[in-house]
């Protein structure tokens, strides 16, 4: 997936390590528990931010959580939380099996 950032498309990959940091710096019981937060809608700006940057980490860009929390992210804050949302979403679904393959 990507996200225009700054005007530049910039790829995000959630990562198992960047899912066991998220887990950590979330304060998140458990993976589940953070994805069950942006399924309720029960996330904070906090958790689109620490999302976005480990997509942006395992996309292979390093930015700290203060730089992307300036940049201009096209399609603005709501884009920003459906991004971190697909990214959490995308964790945690299997892989959609390939056309003539069994399920």
């Amino acid at each position: 997936m990507a996200l225009t950032i700054d005007g530049k498309r910039r790829v995000l990959k959630l990562t198992l390590g960047a899912l066991a940091e998220l887990e950590a710096r979330l304060e998140a019981d458990s993976l589940v528990a953070l994805a069950t937060r942006f399924e309720q809608g029960g996330f904070s700006t906090r958790d689109v931010i620490a999302v976005l940057v480990a997509g942006l980490r395992g996309g292979g860009m390093a930015p700290g959580e203060v730089e992307l929390a300036t940049a201009d992210i096209d399609g603005g804050p709501m884009a920003a939380a459906q991004a971190a949302g697909q990214l959490i979403l995308r964790a945690f679904s299997l892989p959609e099996p390939e056309p003539g393959t069994a399920a």
